[in-house]
């Protein structure tokens, strides 16, 4: 299965859509995905993690920073079906703000993050997102998400306005 009909997504389907690789991609599949109203993603959580080598070793809590970049990744993905917009081309969606985080709970090795991603807005290639990162029934963070559409200018390194 790369992708079927409520818009779920394996990892080759989520690979196709985002430019992040390993061990930066921390989606593992996409339940469901609804353009312009919500996307709902897994993050397996385990101690195989190469951030947990530093974050603690004694006691292993995965960065709020991370939880949050999960949520990042899953909206970009929201945000490419919502415009309709293809992956591969030269058009990236970038991180662009955050407002109203707040972390709750601690997540550790073993376990399954739920990432919930619902559109606030999305017009002239700015998305707005409200998120929530769960364990079980649990918030464990939430936050409203920015991203911005840009064009990728590969020869110069840097990137241009969409």
């Amino acid at each position: 299965m790369t992708e079927d009909a409520n818009g779920a997504l394996d990892i080759n389907g989520i690979k196709r859509y985002l430019p992040h690789r390993y061990p930066f991609l921390l989606l593992d599949r996409v339940l469901e995905c609804e353009p312009g109203r919500m996307i709902r993603a897994l993050k397996n959580v385990t101690m195989n993690e190469p951030f947990f080598q530093g974050h603690f070793p004694a006691f292993p809590v995965m960065p709020g920073v991370l939880v949050i970049e999960a949520l990042a990744q899953a909206a970009a993905i929201l945000a490419y079906r919502s415009t309709g917009i293809g992956p591969g081309g030269d058009v990236l969606f970038f991180f662009a703000g955050i407002d109203n985080a707040r972390f709750r709970q601690q997540v550790v090795p073993g376990d399954q993050l739920r990432l919930e991603v619902d559109v606030i807005r999305i017009k002239r290639g700015i998305g707005k997102f409200r998120t929530r990162a769960l364990v079980g029934d649990d918030v464990a963070a939430e936050a409203d998400l920015m991203a911005a559409l840009r064009r990728s200018d590969t020869t110069a390194g840097r990137v241009a306005d969409a």
